[in-house]
C-alpha cells in the first residue's frame, strides 16, 4: 500500500528508508520536490504534499532535527498514514534517543541499526486497525441526531425563513425583508438629443464622430500621470527596492517593551515567565501564536495563509529546546520574521534586462503578457515598465490586446504619446521607442497579440508588453480567452497586476487565475502566472500583508511594485523591509 518511508537529517543525511513491493522508481526525486517546494519555501503549515501520482505525508522532529516521510499513489485513501505517522516517529525517538543526543545522526548511520522489524510491526497494526473501523457497523436511522428533530423544525418557508409559531408570533430568526428600491428618476429637460453639428473652437471641418474621439482622447490625457514638461529622474539599471524605515523613536520603544513585557511590542508578552533551557511544546505556544495570527491578519495577511503560517511555525519550533533566558515570544517572533523572509525571497531571481538582452542576441523579442481583474492598474503599470525599458536603451511595441473596455486603446495611445514625448525620436535615429499595435475593438485578442509579436520581430523591436482585458477570475469566457492567448504566443513572461490593497481576495484571485490557466490550456504542462506586479503600495502604509498572501499562494516573486502616480514609482521588492512593516506592532 506504502510506496516509500524514508527519515533523514534537515541536513540531508539519509537515515533509514522503505520501499514498498513492486515499488521500481526511487523516492528521492519526490523527497527532493518536498524540501524544495514546502521545508526550504516555509509552507510546512499543513503536513501533506503532491508530486505527480503521489501524495506525501510527513513530520517534522525540530529536537533531533529529523524529517519523516511517507509516500503512497494519491488515488489510494489510506486513513490510517496521519497517526502511523506520528507513531513511527515516536517509537524511533523512543528506541535511538540516546545514540542521537550522544552521537547526532551522523554517528548513528554508521552504526548500521536496523529499523526494518520494527516499521513492519507498527504497519501491521496500523493497517489491521483501519480495517477493523472500516468494518463497524452504522448508526440505526432511531440512532442518529437527525430522528430527534420534529418535522416543523425543519420546514423553511421561500427564502429560508422559518415558519410563524402558532399565534402569528413570529420566529427570531425572521429576516426584515428589504424595501423596494425606487426607479431612478431621469431629467428630461436635461437629456441629450441629437441635432445639427455644433462647431466648437478649434473642431472647425470636424465630424461628429471626430469631434467625440478627441474630446475622449483630451479626457484621457487630463488623467495621464506625467503632465507636459515634467522632468523625471533616470531610471537606468536595476530598480530601486521599496524600502520601509521605522524611526528610532519606534525602535527605542519597541527595545524598551520587549524588555518590560517579554517581546514584539508587547504583543507576545503574555509569557515572558517561559525561559530557561526547555524543549518547545505547543501548548506553550498556542497563546503567542494566536495573537499571531490575529496580528497578521490586521496587517492584511489573507486569513487563512496567516493560519497556515501559524501552524509552520509552530511546526518548526515544535520540540525545539530554548536556550537560558529565552523567552517563548522573542522565539516565535524571530522564526516567523525568517519564515517570511524566506517566502518573499524569489525561488529564482526574474532579471528582465539580462532576459531582454538574451532574446535581442536571438534575434527575436521578449514578450510579457500582463493579466488581472478588472481596475487594479494593468495598463497604468504597464506604462511605467516601458518607460523603465526606454530608459535602459530598449524600443517597445505595445500589444492593445484590452478589445473589451471602451477607452483602453485610447488610453495606451495617450501613454505613447507621452513616453515618445519624454523620449523624442530625433534622440532615436528617427525612429520612435514606443508604437503601439492595435486593431480596434470587439476582435480576437490572442490574433493580435500573435500579430504585434511577428511586426515586432520584422521591425527589431526589443520588447513586446501585452495589455490584455481586466477579468473577473470568475468570468469563464474570458477566462478561457486568456489562457488561449497564453498557450498561442508562449510569452517570456506572465505577469499577474494586483493590488496591495486587497486580502483573502488576493488568494481568490490568483488561485482562481492559475486554475484557469491550467484547465483551459491546450498543453500537458500548462502556463501558469510567471511573477506578480504588486501596485498602490503607497496606499497602504505599513499593511503589506497582500505581498505575502501573494508569493505564499504562487511561489512566484514580485517583480515590480507600483508606489506612486508617475512613470519613476516602480520599485522592485525588498523582502527584509517588507518584513519589518509587516512585524511592526
Amino acid at each position: 500500500m506504502l510506496d516509500f518511508f524514508t527519515i533523514f537529517s534537515k541536513g540531508g543525511i539519509v537515515l533509514w528508508c522503505f520501499q514498498g513491493a513492486g515499488v521500481t522508481e526511487s523516492f528521492t526525486g519526490p523527497v527532493n520536490a518536498l524540501i524544495r517546494s514546502v521545508i526550504l519555501q516555509e509552507r510546512s503549515g499543513n503536513n501533506s504534499y503532491t508530486h505527480e501520482a503521489l501524495s506525501l505525508k510527513y513530520k517534522l522532529d525540530n529536537e533531533f532535527e529529523l524529517i519523516f516521510v511517507v509516500g503512497f499513489q494519491k488515488i489510494l485513501t489510506l486513513t490510517y498514514v496521519d497517526k502511523f505517522i506520528d507513531d513511527i516517529q515516536l517509537h524511533f525517538r523512543d528506541r535511538y534517543k540516546n545514540d542521537l543526543e550522544q552521537k547526532g545522526a551522523l554517528k548513528l548511520i554508521q552504526n548500521n541499526f536496523d529499523f526494518d522489524d520494527d516499521f513492519k510491526m507498527l504497519l501491521r497494526e496500523a493497517e489491521e486497525s483501519s480495517k477493523a473501523r472500516s468494518h463497524a457497523t452504522m448508526r440505526t436511522f432511531k440512532e442518529s441526531e437527525k430522528s430527534q428533530k420534529t418535522v416543523k423544525s425543519m420546514i423553511e418557508t421561500k427564502g429560508g425563513e422559518k415558519v410563524k409559531e402558532p399565534g402569528g408570533k413570529k420566529n427570531k430568526n425572521t429576516k426584515k425583508e428589504a424595501p423596494a428600491a425606487e426607479p431612478v428618476k431621469v431629467d428630461q429637460g436635461k437629456s441629450s438629443s441629437s441635432g445639427p453639428k455644433v462647431v466648437e473652437n478649434g473642431n472647425q471641418g470636424l465630424t461628429p464622430e471626430e469631434i467625440i474621439q478627441k474630446k475622449r482622447e483630451e479626457f484621457i490625457l487630463k488623467r495621464t500621470m506625467v503632465p507636459t514638461g515634467m522632468q523625471l529622474s533616470s531610471m537606468k539599471g536595476d530598480l530601486l527596492s521599496v524600502d520601509y524605515e521605522s524611526s528610532e523613536e519606534e525602535e527605542m520603544e519597541v527595545e524598551e517593551e520587549e524588555k518590560v513585557a517579554g517581546g514584539f511590542g508587547g504583543m507576545f508578552g503574555m509569557l515572558k515567565g517561559l525561559v530557561g533551557s526547555k524543549s518547545l511544546t505547543r501548548e506553550d505556544m498556542e497563546s503567542v501564536l494566536e495573537k499571531m495570527r490575529e496580528h497578521l491578519i490586521a496587517k492584511n495577511v489573507a486569513a487563512d495563509i496567516s493560519s497556515q503560517l501559524c501552524d509552520s511555525v509552530a511546526k518548526k519550533l515544535e520540540g525545539k529546546v530554548m536556550g537560558t533566558f529565552t523567552t517563548v515570544a522573542s522565539t516565535v517572533k524571530q522564526a516567523l520574521q525568517d519564515s517570511l523572509v524566506q517566502i518573499l525571497q524569489p525561488k529564482r531571481r526574474v532579471d528582465i534586462l539580462r532576459d531582454v538582452m538574451e532574446a535581442q542576441s536571438q534575434r527575436r523579442p521578449f514578450v510579457i503578457t500582463f493579466c488581472g481583474v478588472n481596475g487594479v492598474g494593468k495598463s497604468t503599470n504597464l506604462a511605467k515598465i516601458s518607460f523603465w525599458l526606454i530608459e535602459n536603451g530598449f524600443t517597445v511595441l505595445i500589444a492593445a490586446c484590452d478589445t473589451f473596455r471602451a477607452g483602453a486603446v485610447e488610453q495606451l495611445r495617450t501613454h505613447q504619446r507621452r513616453l515618445n514625448s519624454l523620449h523624442p525620436p530625433q534622440q532615436h535615429g528617427g525612429r520612435p521607442v514606443v508604437q503601439l499595435y492595435e486593431k480596434g475593438y470587439g476582435k480576437d485578442a490572442a490574433g493580435i497579440a500573435m500579430e504585434a509579436i511577428a511586426y515586432a520581430r520584422n521591425q527589431a523591436f526589443d520588447v513586446v508588453l501585452v495589455d490584455t482585458a481586466g477579468r473577473m477570475q470568475d468570468n469563464a469566457p474570458l477566462m478561457t480567452a486568456l489562457a488561449k492567448l497564453i498557450a498561442v504566443n508562449m510569452p517570456d513572461l506572465v505577469l499577474f497586476v494586483g493590488e496591495a490593497l486587497v486580502g483573502n481576495e488576493a488568494v481568490d484571485q490568483l488561485v482562481k487565475f492559475n486554475q484557469a490557466l491550467a484547465d483551459h490550456s491546450m498543453s500537458d504542462k500548462p502556463r501558469l502566472i510567471d511573477g506578480i506586479v504588486l501596485t498602490k503600495f503607497d496606499t497602504i502604509d505599513d499593511k503589506v500583508g497582500a505581498a505575502i498572501s501573494m508569493t505564499y499562494i504562487t511561489g512566484q516573486p514580485i517583480v515590480f511594485v507600483g508606489t506612486g502616480q508617475t512613470y519613476n514609482d516602480l520599485r522592485s521588492l525588498n523582502a527584509r523591509a517588507v518584513v519589518s512593516a509587516l512585524m511592526k506592532a
